[in-house]
């Protein structure tokens, strides 16, 4: 990585000060980090702590760790970054590698976007242990409406700080299973694995900063409890391994 013009930063949301700096004193000068990463606010997270250009980037695909070093696609691939000096070329050469790239003005409001269907589909397919598809299909039960209230928190909070959500939101959340009926929430996937998640990145987010603007999220409060509380019992799942 040394002497690499871009970074591609992936961690995930709860390792972004320390992988910061770890990465700090390898990076050349002039270097400009992408933070593809879930959550809001890493990409500031990140500049205070590496000091150098920090460009945030919003990453739509559906993976899986399948096994070691084997990572399974289940769907899309696209980013939207924010503009910034290196956006264009970064935008044309991931775009000659088949990676389709939007430089987009409303980098913070695709961000809010993201974090949004991932406060929607990450909780439920942790604590159900379901792929999207089958959450949202399950017959008798008002999967979708409860989908419209975390939205509903979401926007809530997101008008209250200053952004503009994409007016068909709703719709996004929605339809997002059939883009990737077969995913497994990134969420899920670290609780399988016995791993802490970014559920305090994700709806926990959205409860802290409720809180902040006085606003009230019950939903959204009850997925992050109940995430936080199926990982309080992780190690006794692994037989007390730390």
């Amino acid at each position: 990585m040394r002497g690499a013009q871009w970074v591609l930063f992936s961690v995930k949301s709860t390792d972004t000060e320390s992988a910061g700096r770890a990465l700090t004193p390898h990076l050349a000068e002039g270097a400009v980090v992408l933070s593809l990463q879930n959550g809001v606010d890493n990409a500031e997270r990140l500049q205070a702590v590496v000091g150098h250009p920090v460009v945030a980037a919003v990453v739509y695909v559906a993976t899986e760790m399948a096994g070691p070093g084997h990572v399974r696609h289940h769907g899309r691939g696209e980013l939207v970054i924010a503009p910034a000096p290196a956006s264009a070329h970064i935008a044309a050469t991931l775009g000659a590698a088949g990676v389709p790239v939007q430089v987009s003005d409303n980098v913070a409001g695709a961000l809010w976007a993201k974090l949004v269907l991932n406060c929607a589909y990450n909780a439920l397919s942790a604590i159900t242990r379901l792929p999207y598809g089958a959450i949202m299909t399950s017959p008798g039960l008002a999967v979708p409406q409860v989908m419209q209230d975390i939205v509903r928190e979401c926007r809530l909070v997101a008008q209250a700080s200053g952004i503009a959500l994409p007016a068909d939101t709703e719709e996004a959340v929605l339809r997002l299973a059939d883009t990737m009926p077969a995913q497994m929430s990134s969420t899920a996937q670290d609780l399988a694995r016995g791993n802490p998640s970014e559920i305090d990145h994700l709806n926990g987010f959205i409860v802290r900063r409720g809180e902040a603007l006085g606003i009230a999220t019950p939903v959204n409060r009850l997925l992050h409890t109940l995430v936080r509380l199926l990982e309080k019992n992780l190690p006794a799942q692994q037989g007390g391994a730390a």
